[in-house]
């Protein structure tokens, strides 16, 4: 079905989804913002930046022009949640062709209008068809060939078996649901509650603490998820629990270590300011909360790491709200309460 791929966006995660389907003996071509990126891979097959120590294939080239992914089959999008707008727009005047399937693999909530990254792309090609892909993908894992597993998600009930094939290896197992919005709610929302997982790792709170909150997180998610539009077995799955737990736990998660350096002391500008590259959780942590402030959810998680983020409240303040809140029944699967 697929004869040429594109991949937009040329980080961690998009250099890894490239190495992955390039199993299948296609051609790839990966859109770099850097011309650095794309220059060295073109020339030593390599992405030193963003996967230190991994080797492309041969089939694997680079580009700053995005015209010339413009014309795949299958257009990979892998940018950052912020950006998300501007690049669906500049595909849109591209012109790709009509019935072009697109994937997104980004994990946000566009900040000011609350849309699922697969709701920015439609505005802008709406004659193309949607896919995501989500699920405990740690880039350099995946890139090391290190058994991993995913699920795509798609109202096309006819992409869901193709896309399976092409994004699945001997080491990656790709899994498919119609449950679009839930795979991509669990994919943003994880990234909020592993800064939290992060500050009580700064703080060294221990496990007992961590484990509590990453429990909590789930109920949490799984209820504002539900109440935007996923279904509860979603959440449970590969792009909820699965993400959740890999993010939260991880040395190698951005968020997490985001919240690490919270709980250490470190201003929220200042760590910004030192990255390299984007912690979703820090936008999607404003998005997720004006969502639930405005469906009525309660979602004080969310709340106490947006305060942390965007208020400039204390991490322990926000640690003492938490631990201070009325006791109440572990199970309310009826009720919008936290």
């Amino acid at each position: 079905m697929f004869k040429k791929i594109s991949i937009i966006g040329g980080g961690s995660w998009g250099t890894a989804l490239a190495l992955l389907v390039s199993e299948h003996g296609l051609p790839i071509t990966i859109w770099a913002h850097n011309p650095a990126v794309a220059e060295e891979i073109n020339s030593l097959h390599t992405n030193s930046h963003s996967l230190p120590g991994i080797n492309l294939p041969l089939n694997v080239k680079a580009t700053v022009d995005l015209a010339e992914v413009a014309t795949g089959d299958l257009v990979v999008v892998v940018v950052p949640s912020k950006v998300m707008r501007e690049t669906a727009q500049s595909l849109a005047a591209l012109n790709l062709r009509d019935g072009a399937v697109v994937v997104s693999c980004t994990k946000g909530i566009e900040s000011g209008t609350g849309l699922l990254m697969s709701q920015v792309l439609g505005e802008f090609l709406p004659h193309s068809r949607l896919a995501v892909l989500s699920g405990p993908n740690l880039a350099l894992e995946i890139a090391r060939q290190i058994p991993a597993a995913s699920v795509i998600g798609s109202g096309h009930a006819d992409l869901l078996e193709p896309l399976q094939r092409i994004f699945s290896s001997k080491g990656f197992r790709a899994y498919t649901t119609d449950d679009i919005t839930g795979v991509q709610l669990g994919g943003a929302l994880k990234n909020i509650y592993a800064i939290a997982a992060g500050v009580c790792d700064g703080f060294g709170m221990g496990d007992n603490a961590k484990a509590a909150l990453v429990t909590r997180s789930l109920a949490e998610m799984t209820r504002l998820g539900i109440a935007m539009g996923g279904r509860r077995e979603t959440f449970f799955g590969l792009s909820g629990a699965g993400d959740l737990m890999v993010t939260c736990f991880s040395k190698q998660s951005r968020n997490r270590q985001f919240g690490e350096r919270l709980g250490r002391g470190e201003k929220p500008a200042d760590i910004i300011a030192s990255l390299k590259t984007v912690a979703e959780g820090v936008p999607t942590a404003l998005s997720a909360s004006q969502c639930a402030q405005r469906l009525g959810i309660e979602a004080p998680i969310t709340a106490e790491v947006c305060a942390v983020l965007h208020e400039g409240k204390p991490p322990r303040e926000s640690i003492s709200c938490l631990l201070g809140r009325p006791p109440k029944p572990e199970n309310e699967h009826s009720s919008t309460r936290g």
